[in-house]
């Protein structure tokens, strides 16, 4: 089912003018220790994107990973788009993550950019679940309507890929009425806020520990800090 969301993914994403980028080949695929799983990445040029990256993990029935974050330009005070599905087969358990994460806490940046998502949530119940992640504020970098499911097999196969193509379809509707509107928020402060984002989200990144343990310390360190929050060097600049 993951490959199947993937390649949603990635058909958006060349709909929308996107472009596969080159990356290096220590993070475009590396295996496990012990040679039984496999974590491969992308990183997209697509219009009015600053940066959009995709990482699927393949570790046959024990996890399967589809993770993806979307960072609009800093001209554009849109949400960070982002993505989290893991799947663990054996216990047939689903925990799904996918919002419009938002750079202010505000009502007004509330009323302007989450229509989309607050319609989405009103139809599904099962990804309203109340339990909510450990490892973050969820008022910090995540909307009062985060899409939140743990569930098992339905989920998996009724729910996820329906609620996972609307998702997409309404972040990218609203970026493209995004364009015609004023952003309120100042282009060094929306870099500002993406490097908050990416900062906040390398000190708690659940995975990271997930990463370690399946492919070493240096590479799950070097993949954090370059790959998926490259901005967390720039620290100083906040």
């Amino acid at each position: 089912m993951l490959n199947t969301l993937l390649n949603d993914l990635n058909r958006n994403i060349l709909d929308c003018g996107g472009k596969e980028l080159e990356i290096s080949d220590y993070f475009r695929e590396k295996k496990s220790l012990k040679g039984d799983s496999v974590i491969r990445s992308w990183l997209w040029s697509v219009p009015g994107f600053r940066r959009w990256r995709v990482t699927r993990m393949d570790a046959g029935e024990k996890l399967q990973v589809l993770n993806s974050v979307a960072y609009p330009e800093f001209s554009n005070d849109m949400p960070i788009m982002g993505i989290d599905i893991l799947w663990f087969g054996v216990k047939q358990k689903l925990v799904a993550i996918l919002d419009f994460q938002p750079l202010l806490q505000d009502k007004d940046y509330f009323d302007l950019h989450f229509q989309g998502l607050q319609a989405i949530k009103k139809s599904f119940s099962d990804f309203s679940n109340s339990n909510i992640m450990n490892s973050y504020d969820v008022n910090k970098y995540f909307s009062p309507w985060v899409l939140f499911c743990r569930g098992g097999q339905f989920e998996m196969n009724s729910s996820l890929p329906v609620i996972f193509n609307r998702f997409l379809q309404s972040y990218l509707d609203h970026y493209k009425q995004s364009m015609e509107m004023k952003s309120k928020i100042s282009i060094d402060e929306v870099k500002r806020l993406h490097i908050c984002y990416d900062i906040y989200n390398s000190e708690r990144d659940p995975a990271h520990g997930l990463f370690k343990s399946y492919f070493g310390k240096d590479w799950a360190d070097s993949f954090l800090s370059e790959f998926l929050f490259p901005y967390m060097s720039l620290k100083d600049q906040i």
